[in-house]
């Protein structure tokens, strides 16, 4: 049974800053031909390009009250700029799809499963015990949970 991972791609944003724009027009249409490949394969679930680091905010919601910060979380060269979200047999396959992302040869790629979350039904609702919220294959550990 297939299940979902999560390839996270990590780029330098100085080198993508000043990639020329013929190069970073290659780079995107070869995404987009990726995107399509995958959609053959039906692999493909989604992907998107992130806008850069200095565009974001990031927040921290503490006692109620929300901080709002401009700018990256992490203060690293390496910010993640797009994802891909798969259907994969297999760690062993979803690493073999994430090799072959176009901005591979420039970036880092992490590949992350996604896990299910599972909770009580606190409230009795119809059928009790518990309400899945995501599916996750046989077998696959969970490693976090209550």
């Amino acid at each position: 049974m297939p299940m979902k991972y999560l390839c996270l791609i990590y780029l330098n944003e100085d080198e993508m800053d000043v990639m020329p724009t013929r190069e970073m027009d290659a780079l995107n249409v070869a995404h987009l031909d990726f995107n399509d490949e995958l959609r053959k394969t039906g692999h493909f679930i989604e992907a998107e390009a992130l806008a850069p680091g200095r565009a974001t905010a990031k927040i921290r919601v503490r006692k109620g009250q929300v901080g709002i910060t401009d700018g990256p979380y992490a203060e690293s060269k390496e910010l993640v700029a797009g994802f891909y979200l798969i259907d994969a047999e297999d760690m062993e396959e979803a690493i073999a799809i994430a090799s072959r992302i176009p901005s591979a040869p420039l970036a880092t790629i992490e590949v992350r499963p996604t896990r299910q979350l599972s909770v009580a039904d606190r409230a009795g609702a119809e059928g009790g015990g518990k309400r899945e919220i995501a599916k996750q294959p046989e077998g696959a550990r969970i490693p976090w949970h209550s």
